[in-house]
């Protein structure tokens, strides 16, 4: 498979507390693939040094804008190569100089002589942040087309607590890779992701499609204390709702029970059961656009489940298990189903299973995997099933998959619309 060109970005660091997360933020940029090039002011070398963010990524780090380029003109080669430049953190008074076009230091000047996207994530305490002034700024800048990502509301270095503390590395991470897979690339032309053979192009955006979504495990009550499930994380159908809404598209998930933090932007119906799964998605599936059942759904459950704890014994317990209802089969047999895709997790014969899975649901494109080798895991690698053939997308990590399978379903449905 072809790979596309990395991105890369400028991660400019000012002097706040909240440098700190710029250590883990750039780790994680560089595990998505990005290249990272930090750059910082010399209040920010008070907070984190020059020799941590260089160690991490294995670029020398700017600082004084004479010092690292031959020619004396960081601020221009340095934007030039650059995809996007990120500042995190931004304190007020570096925004106050953006909003104003000041460029008195390296990052200011970078900032200012720029040729691609700014995207800011303020970090200051809450009177700072909710000042008139610094209200003008993020308004202007904004004007400005620069991307405002954050803040939040939280504890702060002071001691205090409300709105202006940093988002956490992992959340702009994901932002700042969402922003990369969607903006436009240096030469005016739009990115690519890395897709099967005969399916690469540029994004597609989902802009206003509605997307049911299930995800996680299901958990089937034994008694009052013990009950069947299985070892599924959710992280796959996570990953394909975070996909989804990068693409613009309203995005219901219904979850099993999961530790993961919820996708931000998405309508998340919290459940238990297969049963109550199976009415989360009968009273949301109306107006669905698409249908992802990525969940791994307990086939049966307990007939009777006892309220209170079995007591253990001598004696052999047997359980009596029902068969649970089929969501999957009862979305694709809807008069005017959405378009559906399942996922099967199998243990061995993966290609005669998924076959025969997607032949009996009568649905267009079904997702496999080895179940050994993803639950649980970051990573992941699946075979696509549709009218076309299999698809084989080799392994990688889940949110990186489940951008290439967005693809995908956007590819399969603008063909059976045409």
């Amino acid at each position: 498979m072809r790979q596309t060109q990395a991105k890369r970005i400028v991660l400019g660091l000012t002097g706040g507390i909240a440098a700190y997360k710029a250590a883990e933020l750039a780790r994680l940029l560089l595990k998505q693939g990005v290249e990272v090039q930090v750059a910082m002011t010399e209040a920010a070398c008070h907070f984190i040094t020059p020799a941590t963010m260089q160690a991490l990524t294995g670029r020398p780090v700017l600082v004084n804008q004479w010092d690292a380029i031959t020619n004396g003109m960081a601020h221009i080669d340095t934007s030039r190569a650059a995809d996007a430049i990120v500042v995190a953190p931004a304190t007020a008074d570096f925004i106050s100089k953006l909003a104003h076009g000041l460029a008195d230091d390296l990052l200011s000047t970078l900032c200012l002589a720029r040729v691609c996207p700014l995207l800011v994530a303020p970090a200051m305490n809450k009177q700072m942040w909710a000042h008139a002034a610094t209200q003008r700024n993020v308004v202007q800048l904004e004007r400005d087309g620069v991307t405002i990502l954050g803040p939040c509301s939280g504890v702060q270095a002071c001691g205090e607590e409300g709105m202006g503390r940093m988002l956490e590395a992992e959340e702009l991470a994901l932002d700042i890779v969402a922003f990369l897979q969607g903006s436009k690339s240096l030469n005016g032309g739009s990115p690519t992701l890395t897709l099967p053979q005969g399916e690469r192009g540029s994004i597609h955006k989902m802009d206003g499609v509605r997307i049911l979504i299930t995800a996680g495990p299901t958990y089937e009550a034994i008694d009052a204390v013990r009950g069947i499930t299985n070892r599924s994380s959710g992280k796959m159908g996570y990953a394909v709702a975070r996909a989804a809404l990068e693409l613009g598209a309203q995005v219901t998930l219904v979850s099993g029970p999961t530790a993961l933090p919820k996708p931000q932007g998405a309508q998340v119906v919290d459940v238990t059961s297969a049963a109550e799964m199976f009415e989360a998605v009968k009273q949301h599936v109306a107006g669905a656009g698409i249908f992802i059942g990525v969940a791994a759904v307990a086939d049966y459950r307990i007939a009777q489940p006892s309220t209170q704890k079995i007591k253990k014994s001598a004696d052999k317990l047997t359980l009596e298990l029902l068969p649970n209802p089929d969501i999957l089969a009862y979305v694709a047999n809807l008069p005017k189903p959405p378009f559906c895709v399942g996922f099967a997790a199998e243990s061995e014969n993966l290609h005669g299973h998924a076959k025969t899975k997607r032949k009996a649901k009568n649905i267009p494109l079904l997702v496999a995997n080895l179940a050994q080798q993803a639950i649980g895991s970051d990573e992941n690698e699946l075979i696509l099933f549709d009218d076309t053939g299999e698809h084989v997308l080799p392994r990688a990590d889940k949110l990186t998959l489940a951008r290439q399978l967005m693809q995908h379903i956007v590819m399969l449905r603008t063909n059976i619309k045409t």
